[in-house]
């Protein structure tokens, strides 16, 4: 628990404080947080299962460059929110313990953006895997 109290005081960035906060500690508190979705948040952990499919899928089927660009743009995408709704929740959580509407809209509209950047990831995972898997299962 020290350990993790000295940590968090280390890397606490306050107001005013920002010429003594290295790049390299920048840096650690961007793992930690990445760190921290990828343990604790389900939809993370769901997220990356389907990026790692995309992936395995994109080169059993040697997929182009620009199509490459544009799964590897949608990964990017859904992390990165996934990200910003796991943050815009713990930060909600922490002014707004209590119930509240307001917070409420806050937290589903961050989660909102999730599902619209998942969407539209669909969509062009379709796209780009569904002729491909309909030629090589000889049905286009």
């Amino acid at each position: 628990m020290p350990d993790e109290k000295r940590s968090q005081e280390h890397y606490v960035r306050h107001a005013g404080d920002a010429s003594r906060f290295s790049l390299r500690q920048a840096f650690t508190c961007a793992q930690e947080g990445l760190n921290y979705a990828v343990r604790s948040q389900r939809n993370f952990k769901v997220h990356a299962f389907f990026m790692a499919a995309a992936l395995i899928l994109g080169a059993a089927l040697r997929i182009s460059i620009p199509e490459w660009c544009a799964i590897v743009l949608c990964i990017i995408c859904v992390l990165s929110f996934e990200l910003i709704n796991t943050a815009v929740e713990s930060a909600i959580d922490l002014v707004s313990p209590e119930w509240n509407q307001l917070a409420k809209r806050a937290k589903d509209c961050a989660a909102a953006s999730v599902y619209v950047a998942a969407l539209g990831s669909v969509v062009v995972a379709a796209v780009i895997f569904v002729p491909r898997i309909l030629g090589a299962l000889g049905l286009a």
